[in-house]
């Protein structure tokens, strides 16, 4: 019987799986403070989200004893993949349960970006009938750039294509075959992806090399007319990584006009402050991180994430273990 920690929230229906297994579920957090004091040292395994932050000195505070640790979603920015793998803890991760909930909000971002949903909204809580003012645009005959061409932006590609729009890629680690079957377009650069497209959707994990990848000057190469010819203006959509996006320069190119559009569920800093410039940008909107919070999502994660964990403390190798690199 193992002693694993739940640190973040999961899935009743997962819980009860470990339990049915005979392990001894712990639900609560812990607070940064006594992580670092050792907490961890009367667990074999934790399972976590986003929330809380395995640091290098929280993992070589953690005693002998902790064997794994599962990230349930995809994301592992907030744990030392290098001190977990200098300890012989292996990280794995649950990259697929929130696959088809990321595609379905990227498209409800680009979707309420180009018909200004979210502006039209508010201005009728306020009292204004602005149709005039919220002409929009189709996505029909324009270009769509995907930043990062793993699942989730295939799948994004696909609705993109059905849709009537021809889809761009920058991903300097897909083989070229992978691109040609989605009948996507390669860019051997991220300027050239820019330089071609209107509308760009990031789908890469943020990196030393993916850092303020969407910057001013970036921004400043999209068209602005689609190849149909249509003036549709340019849109950036995040909903993968915060930090990969500067947000300065979005703000910047909202009000000069170099973006007709913004859309972020993830942001640098999060949770982010109500006085954050964006926020006061009309031609924005953004959600809280939200990318994977669906009912379906939320189970698929919690029974992933306790299969992977179930295999490791089994004494198997998992193939959903990423600081294999590190063991």
């Amino acid at each position: 019987m193992a002693r694993i920690a739940v640190t973040d929230g999961m899935d009743e229906k997962a819980v009860l799986m470990l339990e049915k297994a005979g392990h001894e579920v712990i639900a609560a957090s812990i607070s940064p403070q006594n992580l670092l004091d050792g907490a961890l040292a009367k667990f074999d395994a934790i399972i976590v989200r986003s929330a809380t932050k395995l640091t290098g000195d929280v993992i070589r505070s953690s005693g002998s004893r902790l064997k794994v640790i599962g990230r349930a979603g995809v994301g592992v920015d907030n744990i030392d993949l290098e001190a977990a793998g200098t300890a012989g803890i292996a990280v794995v991760n649950a990259p697929r349960a929130s696959t088809q909930s990321v595609v379905e909000l990227t498209l409800g971002h680009l979707l309420a970006s180009i018909r200004h949903i979210p502006r039209a909204d508010r201005g009728l809580r306020q009292g204004l009938w602005e149709k005039k003012a919220l002409k929009g645009s189709e996505l029909f005959g324009k270009s769509l750039g995907l930043i990062g061409f793993g699942r989730i932006a295939q799948s994004v590609g696909d609705v993109a294509q059905a849709l009537g729009m021809e889809v761009h890629a920058y991903d300097p680690y897909l083989p070229p075959k992978i691109a040609k079957s989605k009948n996507t377009r390669l860019h051997k650069t991220v300027d050239a992806l820019f330089s071609n497209c209107t509308h760009i959707s990031i789908h890469c994990n943020l990196t030393d090399e993916t850092y303020h990848l969407v910057n001013a000057e970036r921004i400043s190469m999209m068209p602005r007319i689609g190849r149909d010819g249509s003036k549709c203006g340019n849109h950036i959509i995040n909903c993968a990584r915060g930090g990969i996006v500067d947000e300065d320069a979005v703000t910047g190119a909202l009000k000069s006009g170099d973006l007709t559009s913004a859309a972020l569920d993830v942001f640098e800093n999060e949770p982010v402050s109500p006085d954050h410039p964006l926020l006061q940008m009309m031609n924005f909107h953004g959600t809280p991180h939200v990318g994977a919070a669906t009912i379906e999502a939320q189970a698929r994660v919690g029974t992933d994430i306790v299969a992977n964990i179930m295999t490791v403390l089994d004494g198997n190798d998992c193939d959903f273990t990423v600081n294999r690199q590190y063991l």
